[in-house]
């Protein structure tokens, strides 16, 4: 069993919870003691689908069976064994590569590994790795749902071939044209990197080609050369996308399963951060509260960090400005309520979450034209202070930045492990990794003659270095740090255990969903494009 002092912070958490079930969202009021109250909103686990159609239920299904169903002291048991915990954490990891076709490294992308942890129940988080077929470079991409997965699921499955199609000549937009005019196959876009439990609207893929089509149309429509900038691009294709989900679901719709998911898609909210690398150019566009960084070596071997993206919420002063400089004046106290915006949302940029986007008279006449919208979780409700819509934006920022032979990886992560973990602490973490992965062969070589004593020391700094459970995939290696590290930064078995098991409705009041992407740059590329070029 775990230690009294885990087991009682998480025992008297529930006991002093209250939580109220109503209108699609957990709203639950923490009560630590009597002369402090905390109210705290968080959007509930719904199926995506409704009952009779498909379901998003078996993803990551492993870790359910170990979470418990009850908040009763007598139900709760927090014994995992090591095996139980990695199976958990492990569940997700994707891990990829980079190699050209002579076998060697020729791309400034090495690999990139990737991880997963649900809270909620499906996971609202989504992520995408891709490489550009038509253009150069590679896509990696992290979408943070709320209000269910339904947006951040169509965000993760458009947003690259928007971004894709932006940065493609006029001539091979009209090859593409022209191929699906005549019925012939299309080139393809995207070679995609993906998790075997990775899911799709294989349904509604149909409706999001034309819509695609419709874009590219338009872009060639423009008679526009060389076209985008890469940040224009990446902007563009942001609101685009935007724009067609707010789109689709005001268009008839005689498919009802479809009509349904154009409604949840828009209806829910994503923020979302996407990665573009070709060569030394790194560009990163953010809607949100995601985050990315990069973690520069030093030439003195320390490391540093170095943040690309701003979190789009109340905390952020550019935000509290642009915000202020959109609305009129008389409402520049209601903006934000409780730090969030409107006193609903803590993101203050997102793709979907109509409802902070549409006039009242849009969003009344969509949905009363709408049947059964409790069985899709959705419900009517304009907040106060609604005056001036929209006061939301799918917009991107976008950071540009020329990658040195000094920076070694980058970071893309959901607010799940931000909240748990420093910029710094991550980048810590990484290099402590990396580190441990080069020296860890050659610490491990056996010395001849081998004695018992020399054996016993070596099975001791294999302990003391912890290379025994070393996570050979470094977004699991973060996530095992974010909800398990105790208040001296290591890993307490106890704890962690403690919160891969806590029932459903209490696992969210401690930790978010979390999606980890670290990609790590090949430095002999890099320098070699400086030398090639100077």
């Amino acid at each position: 069993m775990m230690s009294g002092t885990v087991s009682s912070w998480i025992l008297s958490s529930a006991r002093n919870s209250i939580v109220l079930q109503g209108k699609g969202r957990l709203y639950s009021i923490c009560i630590p003691n009597r002369n402090k109250i905390k109210w705290k909103l968080v959007f509930s686990k719904t199926r995506l689908y409704p009952a009779g159609s498909c379901s998003l239920d078996n993803t990551f299904s492993l870790k359910k069976a170990f979470r418990h169903t009850s908040t009763e002291e007598e139900h709760f048991s927090f014994q995992l064994s090591p095996s139980q915990i990695n199976d958990i954490l492990r569940a997700g990891e994707l891990s990829h590569k980079v190699l050209d076709l002579n076998g060697k490294h020729a791309n400034s992308v090495l690999r990139f590994e990737s991880n997963q942890l649900a809270s909620n129940t499906p996971i609202e988080d989504r992520r995408s790795a891709a490489t550009c077929l038509q253009t150069k470079g590679m896509m990696f991409g992290v979408f943070d749902g709320h209000a269910g997965s339904a947006c951040a699921q169509a965000v993760s499955e458009r947003l690259l071939h928007y971004i894709a199609v932006s940065l493609m000549s006029r001539q091979t937009l009209e090859e593409i044209e022209l191929a699906v005019e005549c019925m012939k196959p299309v080139l393809p876009i995207l070679q995609w990197h993906k998790h075997p439990n990775d899911v799709e609207y294989r349904e509604i893929t149909s409706q999001y080609f034309e819509n695609l089509r419709v874009y590219w149309q338009h872009l060639l429509d423009l008679d526009t050369e060389p076209g985008f900038s890469l940040e224009e691009a990446m902007i563009c294709a942001f609101k685009r996308l935007d724009s067609d989900i707010s789109l689709e679901v005001q268009a008839p719709q005689e498919n009802e399963l479809m009509r349904n998911i154009a409604l949840q898609v828009a209806f829910s909210g994503a923020t979302a951060c996407v990665a573009h690398v070709d060569g030394v150019h790194l560009h990163v566009a953010n809607t949100g509260d995601c985050r990315a960084i990069l973690g520069v070596c030093e030439e003195d071997g320390t490391w540093s960090t170095l943040p690309l993206t701003r979190d789009h919420n109340a905390f952020d002063e550019f935000e509290i400005r642009r915000l202020k400089r959109e609305h009129p004046r008389s409402e520049e106290k209601t903006l934000f309520v409780n730090d969030r915006l409107l006193g609903i949302l803590m993101p203050s940029r997102a793709f979907g979450d109509v409802q902070l986007k549409w006039s009242k008279e849009l969003q009344h006449s969509i949905l009363e034209n709408s049947c059964d919208l409790e069985a899709l979780n959705i419900y009517q409700y304009v907040p106060p202070n609604y005056h001036t819509p929209p006061y939301l934006t799918a917009e991107p920022e976008v950071t540009y930045h020329k990658l040195r032979s000094k920076d070694k990886f980058l970071v893309i992560a959901s607010d799940g492990l931000w909240e748990m973990l420093s910029n710094e602490k991550v980048v810590k973490l990484v290099a402590g990794q990396l580190t441990e992965h080069h020296v860890q062969k050659p610490q491990l070589a056996f010395e001849k003659p081998v004695n018992l004593g020399y054996m016993h020391s070596l099975l001791l700094q294999r302990k003391n270095r912890g290379i025994a459970s070393l996570d050979q995939n470094i977004a699991t290696h973060l996530i095992r740090h974010a909800i398990g590290s105790n208040e001296y930064g290591e890993v307490d078995q106890e704890k962690l255990a403690a919160m891969l098991t806590l029932p459903e409705d209490l696992a969210r009041m401690y930790r978010d969903d979390i999606t980890v992407t670290v990609v790590y740059f090949n430095s002999e590329t890099i320098e070699n494009y400086y030398r090639n070029n100077e």
